[in-house]
């Protein structure tokens, strides 16, 4: 039996019309339909915590849409937020740009995009991963310590980063297409550890799916 699991969910849609690449940038709020998403997750883990899943410890990004992202879960199980900076969105030269294939055939791009495994544009994926698996590991001990064996830990976060970590946890390259990312909107990334604190497997799931359709693909980093 597992000892723990961390949830890393991606937050929901952005109310984002000028299609930027928003990254770090403040103020950006949940749509309307990432409202509903929101409201779609915490129906979710209140479902499960009814169920008898003991889900003891909720953190989010200080980003406002991981913040907005968080709150119907916490009215659903009770639970306050806490403000994990380390689960931020990742750094990005391009941050704040509309990004299109003309925008990064300009000249003064060019020295970003030199090394696409590392990535040159923004933090190293590594250096995501690390960050992140550390406020997992935190928060797997934090449920642990609040709700003893099979508790269970959320932290609300953004794509890239949860891919990254994903990845890392998997034991695969870092280097990826970020149009094959299998991370939605509101998606639940799990990393699921044994009693000592060893992965055991990584499972996924999109309680939100079926808002999904017509939904903003714009990235956040």
């Amino acid at each position: 039996m597992p000892h723990a699991i961390v949830h890393l969910l991606r937050h929901g849609e952005v109310h984002n019309p000028d299609a930027v690449l928003y990254g770090r940038l403040p103020e950006f709020h949940l749509s309307e339909l990432g409202r509903q998403m929101a409201e779609t997750l915490a129906e979710y883990f209140h479902d499960r915590a009814a169920q008898g899943v003991n889900i003891v410890h909720l953190a989010a990004s200080p980003l406002t849409r991981a913040q907005e992202t968080a709150q119907p879960i916490t009215e659903a199980l009770n639970l306050d937020i806490t403000t994990e900076e380390r689960i931020i969105e990742a750094e990005n030269y391009f941050e704040g740009l509309h990004v299109t294939k003309a925008e990064l055939l300009k000249p003064k791009h060019w020295p970003k995009l030199r090394n696409p495994l590392r990535p040159s544009w923004g933090e190293p994926y590594k250096q995501q991963a690390a960050r992140v698996i550390a406020a997992v590991q935190d928060a797997r001990l934090r449920a642990i310590e609040l709700g003893g064996a099979d508790a269970e830990a959320i932290l609300v976060s953004h794509q890239l980063p949860i891919w990254a970590t994903r990845l890392s946890a998997e034991g695969k390259p870092l280097w990826h297409d970020p149009r094959k990312r299998e991370c939605t909107l509101t998606s639940v990334t799990s990393l699921v550890f044994d009693d000592a604190g060893s992965l055991v497997r990584v499972d996924y799931g999109e309680p939100a799916a079926a808002l999904l359709p017509g939904a903003s693909s714009t990235p956040g980093a």
